[in-house]
């Protein structure tokens, strides 16, 4: 039997936050984690001279939680530019921040990707949403993404040519039936900040934070398999703690909670070693139709240093996966590829796939924080998770502080 005051299960981001507030508050939790490294979604690989993140994944620099956390100088963060290039097989567009980039106002008037409406409804947009506080947004009415964007008054063209395939992306469901609280929320950080990606992947955020820990012990290849009220049955035997903190999915750990289930979404990301890119800034590219491809970019031009050579690293993201081989995907990647860009799908070489089938957590009711008293779920367990709240960085970071502070709560630690 091995005790502890304190134990978070997952090493995810949510566990992190909670184990660094959990120390500013004289509180030394003991973290078991199922795998050999931390940060849950957040995880990059060394391979064959690159550096692979699992799935296309960027911080978003305006998110307050991660602004509050994070180091972004030691980060040594790059940004994309805002905007992306939209690739229909005839022709590319190019949309830019028309608040951000005013010197380049007339060219996106005029680029063709939707009315001069759309322009003059999508800087109106930008400028509404800045006003806004982030927990306003998820106070207000909730609808669908797809029915917000038309009620706005946008085209169908600039919804089809911008809006479906980059939210596609983000959100990882092509009918943007995701709620359009999210949208808001999403699109205010990205006008706000910027996308981002440190220097040596994905995985230097939970990194980061583990560095700021001195108290926390993490003991990793631990699964946890049931929690009950006399302790924590693990695959490293039973521990007794004074408190639990579960940053993984509750039902897969609590009797009680077996027939309640957590639906996920999926995304398929596939690594190709080229020599030349298509887009000649880091900008991120998207689609339109009905296409394997959802977005793409170069991780390379960004960070030199994620390759090992003069090669460059391409992404390519799929969210509607089909059911068929990876050959067959790849093969259809590779011709989808020469009728959009013009460059010959030869010129890709696969190098590594990433199918991620817990991806993003399927959220009905989204909000934007919610007071510790919510994360209790028994006597001295509690529950942490961006599912609890919406998918997204921000929404683990902010639960995985509530569920300290719903600890320290319980003790009376002032």
């Amino acid at each position: 039997m091995k005790h502890a005051d304190v134990v978070i299960i997952g090493a995810g981001i949510s566990g992190l936050i909670a184990a660094i507030e959990l120390e500013k508050n004289g509180i030394n939790p003991l973290i078991l984690e199922a795998s050999d490294v931390p940060g849950g979604r957040l995880k990059t690989d060394r391979y064959e001279g690159f550096l692979l993140d699992h799935g296309f994944q960027v911080l978003l620099t305006a998110y307050p939680e991660a602004r509050h956390y994070l180091d972004y100088e030691s980060l040594n963060l790059a940004r994309f530019e805002p905007g992306a290039d939209v690739y229909t097989g005839d022709t590319v567009y190019q949309l830019t921040d028309p608040l951000r980039n005013p010197g380049k106002m007339l060219q996106m008037l005029f680029s063709g990707i939707g009315s001069f409406g759309d322009k003059l409804t999508l800087a109106r947009l930008i400028k509404d949403l800045r006003n806004d506080d982030p927990a306003d947004i998820f106070s207000g009415k909730s609808g669908s993404t797809i029915d917000y964007l038309r009620n706005r008054g946008f085209s169908e063209k600039i919804i089809e040519y911008f809006f479906r395939p980059f939210f596609s992306g983000i959100f990882l469901e092509t009918d943007l039936s995701t709620s359009s609280r999210l949208f808001e929320f999403v699109f205010k950080m990205f006008s706000e900040g910027f996308a981002a990606l440190p220097a040596n992947g994905i995985q230097a955020i939970p990194k980061q934070l583990i560095s700021g820990l001195a108290q926390t012990e993490i003991r990793y290849n631990v699964r946890a398999e049931e929690v009950t009220h006399k302790g924590i049955l693990t695959s490293d035997g039973e521990y007794r703690a004074g408190d639990v903190i579960i940053t993984t999915y509750p039902h897969l750990l609590l009797p009680g909670l077996r027939d309640q289930k957590q639906y996920f979404h999926r995304v398929l990301n596939l690594y190709f070693r080229v020599q030349e890119p298509v887009i000649g800034r880091p900008r991120l590219g998207l689609t339109t139709g009905n296409r394997l491809i959802n977005n793409f970019c170069y991780p390379t031009q960004l960070h030199s240093g994620m390759s090992e050579s003069q090669s460059h690293l391409l992404s390519v993201s799929i969210v509607d996966v089909p059911d068929t081989d990876l050959t067959a995907i790849i093969s259809q990647v590779k011709a989808e590829w020469n009728e959009l860009t013009g460059q010959e799908g030869s010129a890709l070489d696969f190098i590594k796939e990433y199918d991620i089938s817990h991806a993003l957590p399927k959220v009905d009711l989204t909000a934007y924080n919610m007071p510790h008293t919510a994360v209790k779920i028994q006597d001295h367990v509690f529950v942490a998770g961006d599912y609890l709240l919406y998918g997204s960085l921000n929404a683990a970071m902010t639960s995985g502080r509530t569920a300290a502070q719903a600890v320290i709560a319980g003790r009376g630690v002032r």
